[in-house]
């Protein structure tokens, strides 16, 4: 088994002991884009998860996921995250055979707003999405982003195939 390290970030996580395999590298891939507090952003923020990870040549079931979480987490930011005035950022890095699904948003926070899974009645049409978020990923959390708002972050465990030998191999280095 891998040894496994913390991973990088604020100092006053709200979830303690997130992991990640110890790699050898710094992120050999990195991208953000922020989005305003508007209905089309989620549908934008897919086409950029897509795009991005299709760039670092992840394809398939994997990106399916990473994308179908990316719209869960953009629609609670956009529904309960945003602050007037404020939109929300989206990151995605690659590090080996991880991918980390980063949502920025502006809204603190507090213990009794705190994003956990609901067990949502059949008759509800909302309440579900952060269930699917644990089921596709690897590991999900939140953590405080300073000054204000939250990260609510979701990991991925990836293969892309190599554009030249058309061999899988693990996310790319460089």
């Amino acid at each position: 088994m891998e040894p496994l390290t913390a991973l990088p970030g604020p100092p006053n996580s709200l979830v303690a002991g997130h992991r990640i395999p110890q790699a050898d590298t710094a992120v050999a891939r990195a991208a953000r884009r922020y989005f305003d507090a508007k209905r089309p952003s989620v549908r934008l923020a897919r086409q950029f998860v897509t795009t991005t990870l299709a760039a670092w040549g992840i394809t398939g079931e994997p990106t399916e996921d990473i994308r179908l979480c990316a719209s869960e987490l953009t629609s609670n930011a956009l529904t309960h995250g945003t602050r007037p005035g404020h939109g929300f950022l989206v990151c995605l890095s690659a590090l080996d055979a991880l991918i980390r699904l980063e949502v920025h948003d502006s809204r603190d926070v507090m213990p009794e707003r705190h994003p956990q899974v609901r067990q949502a009645a059949s008759t509800q049409a909302s309440g579900r999405g952060l269930r699917i978020v644990e089921s596709l990923a690897q590991d999900w959390g939140v953590d405080r982003r300073e000054p204000i708002g939250k990260v609510v972050w979701s990991h991925f465990k990836v293969v892309s195939e190599d554009r030249y030998t058309g061999v899988d191999q693990l996310a790319p280095r460089t």
